[in-house]
This record gives structure tokens, sequence and C-alpha cells, in this order.
């Protein structure tokens, strides 16, 4: 698995985000780090740490860059996204791997996600629960993946493209829209 953690000016959050990756019980992953243009010592925090691959845009391009350039660097067969102001729980990874390998048709995956606001937990509203399967049609109405719950096979990258950077927002939806079209979703409901 290679995990992408594009940031910007995130200095502080990202040293937690990398944390919560390192402390994974799966541990065949590498993580690829994508300073994009940050100007708040990002770049050098991630540097510090020789476990990582950083890589980094000498000027902000967006999340869709980010992610596309640690895409471009990654050796997984399987990837993993986490944007840096968010957390895995320590068993994250094993538990998706492990599904994926009961379901070897499936090539994407998600996990649910607790919400929290100043480190407090937020009760989702009922329309954000995940579902699984065939879910381009209610996809249509909102977007049901989040970048930092899934892991999909790279060869889904390879035949349909990656994030579009040229979004100024919805990035992700586009692409996992193009997904859901085409393949089902699984969904490690924890």
């Amino acid at each position: 698995v290679s995990v992408i953690i594009p940031t910007y000016n995130r200095a502080d959050l990202v040293r937690q985000a990398l944390a919560s990756v390192q402390a994974q019980t799966y541990r065949d992953f590498e993580i690829v780090a994508v300073d994009d243009g940050g100007t708040d010592g990002t770049y050098e925090v991630l540097s510090a740490d020789r476990k990582l691959r950083v890589l980094r845009h000498p000027q902000r391009r967006g999340v869709s860059a980010a992610r596309n350039t640690g895409i471009a660097a990654a050796r997984g067969e399987w990837l993993a996204f986490l944007d840096s102001d968010d957390l895995w729980l320590p068993d994250k990874l094993e538990r998706q791997m492990l599904w994926l390998e009961g379901q070897p048709g499936l090539l994407i995956c998600q996990t649910d996600e607790t919400w929290l606001r100043r480190g407090v937990r937020v009760n989702k509203p009922a329309r954000h629960r995940k579902v699984a399967g065939r879910i381009f049609l209610p996809s249509l109405t909102r977007c049901m993946i989040s970048p930092s719950a899934v892991v999909l096979h790279r060869r889904l990258l390879q035949a349909h493209g990656a994030f579009d950077a040229t979004l100024p927002a919805a990035e992700d939806y586009d692409l996992w829209l193009r997904l859901t079209w085409r393949y089902e979703v699984g969904l490690v409901d924890e």
C-alpha cells in the first residue's frame, strides 16, 4: 500500500497524521508525502523523517496536483489517501486489506469515519451514512466517498485517470463519480 499525504501549510497537523500512519498494525506500506508549496516549515518537518518519501511543489498547485504527484511516485499496488488534517485508527489499513483479500473482484473500498470538530465528536447526519455496492446513482446527489477513508487499486487510476487538477473544488467527487459509474465500492463499516 502506498499512503499518499498531500499537505499545505500544516506543519503541526501533518505530524499527527503521519503518526497515525506509522502506528498502523498493517506494516506493508510506504508513505509518500507531498508538500504543495507550503511556507510554514511543513517540508522541513516531513524531511526530518527518513522513513518518508517527501516530494515538494515549489509553488502551490492544489490538493489534486499534490495527490497526483504522490500517485506518480507511489510504488504500491494499492493506494490510500490521508489528508493532512485527518487521522487513522491503528488497524484501519489492516482491516481494509484483509477485507479486500476476501473480495478479490473489488478494486476500491472505504471505511466509515468519525467526525470531530475542535476535538469534540460530531454526530453525522443520516444522509452521510456510507453505503456499499453500485453507489453511482446515490452519489449523484452528494459525494459518498471520503479520500481519507478509501483504498483503491492503482489500475483504476491508470484506466480512468487520477484527480482533475483543473477543478477548483470537488476534485475528489469527480474521481469518485468516474469510478462508481463502472465499479462497485466495498465498505468496511467501521
